[in-house]
């Protein structure tokens, strides 16, 4: 297999760039600090086998950052969480069984 292509985001405007200064300073959210810190190792010319070395995740990931940022711009770096497994009963069963649940034994 030969060698990957090297990857690096688009030209980041100074708006942007400040904004991802601020991002990587106060991120609260681990995920998304780890995304500006792969988004402006890459706009300093870093390839992707040195981002992989200093922050310890695999080539894919920092490929699919770099290419989503390119596409998306910083709206890449937020977690798009999903909501998880889809609901087996509904709002109306849900009910009937707090309903048995809050009743005493007795009855």
């Amino acid at each position: 297999m030969g060698r990957r292509p090297s990857v690096f985001v688009r030209l980041v405007s100074m708006g942007e760039g400040r904004k991802l200064q601020r991002i990587s300073r106060t991120a609260k959210d681990p995920v998304k600090l780890r995304r500006a810190i792969v988004v402006l190792m890459s706009a300093h010319g870093q390839t992707v086998k040195d981002i992989t070395t200093l922050i310890q995740v695999s080539e894919d990931y920092v490929r699919d950052v770099v290419h989503a940022f390119n596409e998306q711009g910083l709206d890449a770096l937020d977690p798009k969480w999903s909501g998880g497994r889809p609901k087996t009963i509904n709002d109306q069963v849900r009910e009937h069984i707090c309903l048995i649940a809050r009743t005493s034994p007795a009855d």
